[in-house]
């Protein structure tokens, strides 16, 4: 694994195979991330976007929590409110490029702390893995600080407004177990497990034909936070099936009926370890 950045810098970024990950390396405050390392986030999600060598990113926290949010440190210190001002309306967001949508698969691995903008920040992504003791919640609540990394939007899209709101409103702290229960992650895993199995999960997407998955996620967001009618959502989704789209599919339909990936193995994919949950859906469709 080849890493990009030094291990001094805010954010580090790595690359293996298709993947990036990309580190929050501030862990002296939990991870918080400050205006300069919003920027620099922001930065490197672009560079993983534009990259043609990369297919799926992971974003991870690094020495034992996610993220705590934005750094109040700095905020505390800001004495001119203009400053501020161009803080808070900076057009890609404070955390990160949150008020945006990521071009390409974003995997979330969630340790320690992802509280207020870290849960965000974990939002803003497509997947969540979660350690069993890891902390969710907007904490942010304690302290008078809004939510302005898109919380208050993708939240009630993703767990329904009711449960959004009693998350938004009070503040409380949310469990692994419940977090799974009412969708707001999509794996809990084991104490130190996280970015490993994150890792694993974005690699189980990353072995697909690519325009298709993007195809299709892009077709589920419009549906979900654009479209203005069923409709309109329907009309987008097959207007947007191009040509290079159509002849990825040949292909596929080309190595189907040579018996190519009937088994669930495709062909030139790199035999990995598969992850717990992997294993365990595997055995249950088995039973199907």
């Amino acid at each position: 694994m080849a890493a990009t950045n030094s291990t001094e810098d805010a954010i580090v970024v790595e690359k293996e195979n298709n993947i990036t990950l990309i580190g929050i390396n501030r862990p002296k405050v939990r991870n918080a991330i400050d205006s300069l390392t919003g920027k620099k986030l922001s930065a490197a999600i672009a560079d993983f976007e534009n990259d043609p060598k990369t297919d799926v990113g992971v974003l991870h926290g690094i020495g034992g929590s996610f993220c705590s949010g934005y750094d109040l440190g700095e905020l505390a210190g800001q004495q001119d409110p203009q400053q501020v001002q161009s803080i808070v309306h900076n057009p890609e967001g404070v955390m990160g490029p949150t008020r945006r949508m990521i071009r390409k698969p974003l995997v979330c691995a969630i340790s320690g702390f992802c509280v207020a903008g870290g849960l965000e920040l974990a939002l803003m992504c497509d997947l969540r893995v979660m350690e069993e003791n890891a902390v969710l919640g907007f904490f942010n609540r304690r302290f008078g600080v809004p939510l302005i990394d898109g919380g208050t939007v993708r939240l009630p899209a993703l767990i329904g407004l009711s449960r959004a709101l009693d998350l938004i409103l009070t503040g409380r702290t949310v469990s692994a177990k419940e977090a799974l229960e009412i969708g707001l992650v999509n794996r809990v895993v084991a104490v130190g497990a996280g970015l490993g199995q994150a890792y694993n999960l974005a690699m189980s997407i990353a072995k697909y034909p690519q325009l298709c998955i993007r195809h299709d996620r892009d077709a589920a967001y419009y549906g979900t936070f654009s479209a203005e009618s069923f409709e309109q959502a329907l009309e987008r989704e097959a207007k947007d099936v191009t040509v290079e789209l159509l002849q990825e599919a040949k292909e596929g339909a080309d190595k189907f009926r040579q018996g190519i990936g009937r088994g669930g193995s495709f062909s030139g994919i790199k035999e990995r370890k598969l992850a717990d949950w992997e294993r365990a859906e595997m055995k249950h469709e088995s039973k199907l």
